[in-house]
């Protein structure tokens, strides 16, 4: 026999050993599995019914969070009882909250003790004023007219200002200017009113519930016209 035919034959004798160590690694698993349906009470729909929780479990830590509105600071963009869709990945893999975003944050030694939403009004280096001639709020030296994403009936800011936003960080103002507990109340304390990025949860998304309010939450365009700060690139 030659060289060859004796591998030949080597390869052909190993193959009933390897399926079957395979079989018995199947069998083991399916011995397994069937056991933990057999201890479960409902069985085969109980253990689906797990694993959909799990997999709805991971969605919520590390994708997609639902939080409620639990006051009114945002509206009329929104409601008090909204539940709105938060992307845990929209300032992952290197994006930033951009002006214009509604964003969920943790406003722990910022805030307060709690989560918080608001809109991303200026992003680091961002100069902005309140206000021009005409009462509209200034981003680096660009006037924006908010019309669009204010509360009915309020004012850009009763409160002046004139700040400089810290690399690293947002000023964050509600929609509902004059019922909001925003950048503007802290600005004399420890902080300055600004929440460094990493204290950001993800981006409202969506608005879920109630069915007859959904809607996406995308980008105003509001701010799209006011220019980078002197000295940087920025959202």
């Amino acid at each position: 026999m030659d060289t060859e035919a004796q591998h030949r034959e080597r390869d052909r004798s190993s193959q009933p050993s390897e399926n079957t160590s395979t079989g018995e690694e199947d069998r083991s698993r399916s011995s397994l599995l069937s056991g933990v349906v057999a201890w479960l009470p409902g069985g085969r729909v109980t253990l689906t019914l797990l694993v959909c929780l799990a997999l709805l479990l991971a969605c919520s830590v590390f994708v997609m969070q639902p939080f409620q509105i639990p006051s009114g600071s945002m509206e009329s963009t929104l409601r008090v009882g909204d539940r709105v869709l938060v992307n845990k990945l929209a300032y992952r893999f290197g994006a930033e909250p951009g002006r214009g975003d509604v964003v969920v944050f943790d406003g722990s030694g910022y805030f307060g003790d709690a989560d918080y939403v608001k809109r991303v009004v200026g992003t680091g280096g961002d100069r902005v004023v309140c206000c021009d001639s005409r009462g509209r709020i200034e981003v680096n030296g660009q006037s924006v007219d908010e019309r669009a994403v204010l509360h009915a009936g309020d004012a850009p800011s009763e409160v002046p200002f004139d700040i400089e936003v810290p690399d690293g960080t947002l000023f964050l103002l509600g929609d509902h200017r004059s019922d909001s507990r925003d950048s503007r109340d802290y600005l004399g304390a420890p902080g300055g009113g600004f929440v460094p990025v990493d204290q950001v949860i993800g981006k409202a998304q969506w608005i879920a519930w109630p069915a007859g309010h959904w809607h996406s939450l995308s980008r105003t365009d509001v701010y799209a016209r006011v220019p980078a700060p002197a000295g940087g690139v920025h959202g």
